[in-house]
C-alpha cells in the first residue's frame, strides 16, 4: 500500500521538518524510527497512551507535508509531486499500522476506545488529502503527460495508480460534492468501528454455557477441561463454556453427541448481531449499505459493487456474477447428494436404536459428516490430530516446504519483544544467508482477539525507503490447557500454509514504491498466491516431513495418508455452498440500488431473498457468514467476498501448471518468485498470472479440485 496516511500501511521514512522533529517526544517510542532489525517494532515500549498524541501529531505534520507539495511553486515533476508522496506521512503510517495489528490481535478498553475516537478523523484526515485539488492538479498533469516523463515501467504505473486513486477518492467532484463526500466518509468511519467491535463483544457474549461433564460427551478430555477453564475465568465455577468463533459453522459440532447441545451451540452463533441486544448489528449494517450506495451514487457508479468491481481483476458485476452464478447450481447440487447420505446414515443410526429418525439439521451437518467420512474412508479428524503438533506443523511442514521450493530458512529467535506471549519470532534468511525477513507467528484464540485468520505486516520492503518486511500470521487455535500440546485440525494445518502464503508474497516483495509493496494487489488477485501455497500441504515429501505423532515421533501410516489424499474432495459440496450464499449475499447487498436497501428491521428478512434469489436457500448449508457478524464486507472484502473463489480459479490453474512442470522444484519456485510473488502491485495483476502460467485463466480446473465436476485423470485410472 502507499506511504499515504489515506492507507497507513507503509513504514515511510521521509524526514520531518526540523519543526516538526523538535515536537516529537522523547518518551513516547512512535515518535522515532525502531533501533531494532528491520524497524522491528518496540512491543516492550509501547503503551495505549502513545497512540493518541501519534496518530494527532502525526495527522499534523503529514498536512504540512501535503501543502507543501501543493503549493510547490515549481511546475510538479515525478520526483516533487509522486516520490514527495510516497515518502510523506511516515509518523502517523508507523503509528496506525501499529495501533491496528495491536487492536486486531489483541484489543482491550482503552483500545477500543481510541479506535471509536479516531476512526472519524482519519477519514476526515484522508479527505484533506485526497480532496486536495491543488494536489489533484499536480498529479493529473503529470498522469496527462506520462509518456513524456521519460519513466521506468514501475514509475509510470505508480503515477497512473495514484491518479486512479484520487479520482476514485472524489478528487474530480465539485466542492459540493466533496463535501457531501466527507460527510458520508465520516459517518461510515464511525459506523464501520461500531460494527467491528459488536461483532468481537456478540461472539464472546454468545459462548454456551453448560450445566454438565455428561451433555459434553463426546469431546475430547482436552476440548473439557478448556471449557471448564473458560467457566472458571468467567466466575461459573462448575459448569463448563463453549466460546464461539466468528463463522456461522464451530468446532465442537463435528463431535457432540449431544443433539439438543448442538442445536443450542449452532443458534446461539446464527443469532449474533440480530438478537436486539446492544450488540446488534442489523441497524449498523443497513447504515453502511446506505452511506455506500450514497458514495457509489455520489460517484457516477449505480450501486457499490459497480464501483468497488470496476478496479478489480474481475473488471466488471457482469464478470463476477457469471462466475458465481456458473459455480452455485452445481455446488446446491452436490450438497444436497451429500445430505442424502447423511440423512441415510441417521435413519441406519436411529433404527438402529429402536427410535424414531429426524430430519437432517444445519446443527447435524458437521456431526454426520465426520460419521459418513469414517465410514466411507475409515477415518475422522481425531486420528489425525496426534500426528499435527502445531509448532512441528509450522516448522518441519510450513517452513520446510519454503525451503524446498524457494530455498529460504528461518530461525527462531527469542531476544525481540513481543506484544503477547503466545507468539514466535523468527529471522528469514535468503540462500546465499542474507536476511529477508522476520517472521511472527500467532496462533492462539483469544477474548482480545477478532475472529478468523491473517497475515498483516508492520513494515513493509520498498527500495525507495530500504527496507524489508516484518511480517505476521495470525490463527484462532483453541489454546490447550498448560503442558498439553496443541494439535491440529487439517483444515487448521491448511489454514497455516494459506497465511503462510501471504507472509511469502510479502517477504519476497522486491519492488521500488512502496505504494506497490508485497500484497498490494487487487482484493480478487491477494488471496491467489495464498491459496497456491495450500497445496504442499499435503505433498508427499512435504507431508512425511511434519505428520508425525507428537508422542512418539513416529510417520503417519501410508494407509491414512491415503485415506486423507482419497477424502479431499468430500464434503465439498457443503464447503462450496456456504461460501457462496455469503459471496451472493455480500454481491446482492452491495448491487441493490439505494431506495431497495433494507431497514436494520428487514436485514434478515433481505438476507433469505438474496439466498432465495442465488438458488442458495438450502435450509441445511447457511453461510458461512450471515450478514450481522460477515466482518469481511465491514473491512475491505465489501464487495469483494467473491475474491476468494475468483483467486481460487487462478491458484487451480496454477497449482495444475506446477504439477504439470514437474511439482516440488526449485526452479517452479524461483519462477513463481521471479514472476509473480516479488511484484507485489508494480504490473497489472491479470498479467502476472499470464506471465507465470503463459495462459488464460479457465474455470475447469477449479470444478474439478472441488469435486464439481469429473476429474479425467481420475477417469483415466
Amino acid at each position: 500500500m502507499s506511504a499515504l496516511p489515506v492507507f497507513a500501511q507503509s513504514t515511510g521514512t521521509a524526514t520531518a521538518t526540523p519543526a516538526a522533529s523538535a515536537q516529537r517526544p522523547a518518551d513516547n517510542p512512535l515518535f522515532v524510527e525502531s533501533t531494532l532489525d528491520l524497524r522491528y517494532p518496540h512491543f516492550d515500549q509501547i503503551q495505549d497512551a502513545h497512540f493518541g498524541p501519534a496518530f494527532d501529531a502525526g495527522m499534523a505534520e503529514n498536512l504540512r507535508e501535503i501543502e507543501a507539495i501543493a503549493d510547490n511553486p515549481e511546475a510538479p515533476t515525478f520526483e516533487n509531486t509522486i516520490i514527495a508522496l510516497e515518502k510523506s506521512g511516515e509518523l502517523l503510517s508507523r503509528a496506525r499500522v501499529i495501533f491496528g495489528s495491536l487492536n486486531g490481535t489483541d484489543t482491550n478498553d482503552a483500545r477500543k476506545k481510541i479506535d471509536a475516537d479516531y476512526a472519524p478523523k482519519f477519514a476526515a484526515h484522508r479527505d484533506a488529502v485526497m480532496l486536495n485539488p491543488k494536489l489533484f492538479a499536480r498529479v493529473d498533469t503529470l498522469f496527462k503527460s506520462v509518456d513524456s516523463l521519460g519513466l521506468d515501467a514501475e514509475g509510470k504505473r505508480l503515477v497512473e495508480r495514484y491518479h486512479t486513486m484520487f479520482v476514485r477518492a472524489g478528487a474530480n467532484l465539485t466542492e459540493a460534492e466533496k463535501e457531501e463526500m466527507r460527510r458520508i466518509n465520516a459517518e461510515s468511519a464511525k459506523l464501520g468501528t461500531t460494527f467491528s467491535q459488536n461483532v468481537l463483544n456478540e461472539v464472546n457474549d454468545s459462548a454456551v454455557v453448560v450445566d454438565t461433564v455428561e451433555e459434553l460427551d463426546g469431546m475430547s478430555e482436552a476440548q473439557i477441561a478448556a471449557a471448564a477453564e473458560e467457566a472458571k475465568t468467567r466466575g461459573l465455577e462448575g459448569k463448563y463454556v463453549i466460546t464461539l468463533l466468528n463463522t456461522t459453522g464451530q468446532p465442537p459440532l463435528p463431535q457432540i453427541n449431544n443433539r439438543e447441545l448442538r442445536e443450542r451451540v449452532h443458534k446461539a452463533s446464527v443469532a449474533r448481531g440480530s438478537r436486539g441486544n446492544q450488540y446488534d448489528n442489523t441497524e449498523v449494517i443497513s447504515q453502511i449499505l446506505k452511506l455506500r450506495a450514497e458514495r457509489a451514487n455520489l460517484m457516477g457508479y449505480p450501486n457499490q459493487a459497480a464501483f468497488i468491481l470496476e478496479d478489480s481483476t474481475a473488471g466488471t458485476v457482469e464478470a463476477v456474477n457469471d462466475m458465481l452464478g456458473q459455480l452455485a447450481p452445481a455446488a446446491v447440487a452436490n450438497a444436497k447428494l451429500e445430505a442424502a447420505e447423511l440423512q441415510a446414515m441417521i435413519d441406519r443410526e436411529q433404527a438402529a436404536k429402536g427410535e424414531p429418525t429426524f430430519q437432517l439439521e444445519p446443527w447435524d451437518w458437521a456431526y454426520y459428516s465426520e460419521k459418513v467420512r469414517q465410514d466411507k474412508y475409515s477415518f475422522d479428524d481425531a486420528q489425525l490430530k496426534p500426528y499435527f503438533e502445531m509448532k512441528n506443523v509450522l516448522e518441519n511442514g510450513v517452513f520446510f516446504a519454503a525451503t524446498q521450493l524457494y530455498g529460504i530458512t528461518m530461525k527462531e529467535r527469542t531476544d525481540l519483544p513481543k506484544y503477547h506471549p503466545d507468539t514466535w519470532t523468527y529471522d528469514v534468511f535468503n540462500e546465499d544467508g542474507s536476511q529477508l525477513a522476520i517472521f511472527i507467528f500467532d496462533p492462539y484464540a483469544r477474548a482480545s482477539k477478532r475472529g478468523g485468520a491473517w497475515m498483516n505486516s508492520y513494515v513493509s520492503q520498498s527500495e525507495l525507503e530500504g527496507t524489508l518486511t516484518v511480517t505476521a500470521n495470525h490463527q484462532n487455535i483453541p489454546k490447550p490447557q498448560a503442558g498439553q500440546p496443541t494439535l491440529l485440525t487439517w483444515d487448521e494445518v491448511t489454514t497455516m500454509f494459506h497465511e503462510f502464503g501471504h507472509s511469502l508474497h510479502g517477504m519476497f516483495s522486491d519492488v521500488k514504491y512502496p505504494f506497490f509493496s508485497g500484497t498490494s494487489v487487487p482484493r480478487d488477485f491477494v488471496e491467489f498466491p495464498s491459496q497456491v501455497n495450500e497445496m504442499w500441504a499435503d505433498w508427499p515429501s512435504i507431508l512425511a516431513n511434519y505428520a508425525k505423532h507428537y508422542q512418539t515421533g513416529a510417520p503417519m501410516p501410508a494407509e491414512l495418508l491415503a485415506k486423507v489424499q482419497a477424502a479431499a474432495k468430500f464434503n465439498q459440496g457443503f464447503a462450496t455452498t456456504e461460501y457462496l450464499g455469503s459471496a451472493m449475499l455480500d454481491q446482492y447487498l452491495h448491487q441493490l440500488p439505494a431506495d431497495q436497501l433494507p431497514d436494520g428491521s428487514e436485514v434478515m428478512a433481505t438476507e433469505a431473498a438474496a439466498l432465495k434469489a442465488a438458488g442458495l436457500d438450502y435450509a441445511p448449508v447457511p453461510p458461512r457468514y450471515r450478514t450481522p457478524y460477515f466482518s469481511h464486507i465491514n473491512g475491505g472484502y465489501a464487495a469483494g467476498y467473491y475474491a476468494y473463489i475468483w483467486s481460487e480459479v487462478l491458484d487451480a490453474n496454477t497449482v495444475q501448471w506446477i504439477e504439470q512442470n514437474g511439482g516440488l522444484t526449485r526452479e517452479n519456485g524461483d519462477r513463481f518468485r521471479s514472476t509473480l510473488l516479488s511484484r507485489g502491485g508494480s504490473k497489472d495483476a491479470k498479467q502476472l498470472f499470464l506471465d507465470f502460467t503463459g495462459h488464460e485463466p479457465q474455470i475447469e480446473p477449479l470444478l474439478i479440485k472441488r469435486g464439481l465436476a469429473p476429474d479425467p485423470k481420475a477417469a483415466a485410472n
